[in-house]
């Protein structure tokens, strides 16, 4: 594996460059390769003890995204113009809890642990949320599984910046609304997973009206 080789030059203008567009180019499309590299570094993202607790829709179907503007009262026209529209849905407690399915199957066939591994690491991960976290709820588990899921959504958006392609992060919308949707339309088991964010990608039709405005580096660091 080779180490990165990226300047920090390169990395901040990537940073100053993307900005939340509200309107995209539509004449213009991210290719497959693109948008698969954006989508790759989800898959590559870290989570809270490896677990990925996530799921991406990516809803190209023009049909499909004129049913998401019912609920999505801040997606519209990203919905219209955005080359590519992904849901980024959370895992909820059925999935999450420690001691489920899908936990086992993290542990067992994707990670591969041996059984010793697999019951020392469910004991962290029992304690952790039962003791460290206190997440003894349906709410505060699904929460904690969004937590991990915007750590995808920002790897995602910055990926884009860095090859010249912007993104549009949304969380306005209607939570029940749309997940009924989800669960009627998209086929989406909403007993096991919930919508966390919407994220507009494509190519800005327009500069943007307003220089990047950002509170003081000293205001936002402390060093002890």
């Amino acid at each position: 594996m080779n180490i990165p080789n990226i300047s920090k030059k390169d990395i901040i203008n990537a940073f100053e460059f993307r900005h939340a567009t509200k309107e995209f180019d539509d004449t213009k499309k991210i290719s497959d390769e693109d948008i698969n590299f954006i989508l790759k570094t989800a898959n590559l993202s870290p989570s809270s003890f490896g677990f990925e607790p996530w799921h991406f829709i990516v809803v190209q179907n023009k049909e499909m995204r004129e049913l998401l503007k019912e609920g999505a009262w801040g997606a519209p026209l990203k919905l219209d113009t955005s080359s590519h529209f992904v849901l980024g849905l959370s895992m909820k407690a059925p999935m999450v809890k420690w001691d489920s399915d899908y936990i086992m199957h993290m542990m067992k066939d994707v990670k591969q642990f041996p059984e010793e591994v697999i019951e020392m690491y469910s004991k962290f991960y029992r304690e952790f949320q039962e003791r460290d976290f206190n997440l003894d709820n349906d709410t505060k588990l699904f929460d904690w599984a969004s937590k991990q899921n915007y750590i995808a959504l920002g790897n995602m958006m910055t990926a884009a910046a860095l090859i010249g392609i912007d993104s549009c992060p949304m969380e306005g919308f209607h939570m029940e609304k749309t997940e009924a949707l989800l669960k009627e339309k998209f086929g989406v088991d909403t007993e096991k997973y919930g919508l966390s964010y919407m994220v507009a990608f494509g190519y800005r039709k327009a500069a943007p009206e307003f220089t990047k405005s950002r509170r003081e580096f000293e205001d936002i660091v402390t060093w002890k």
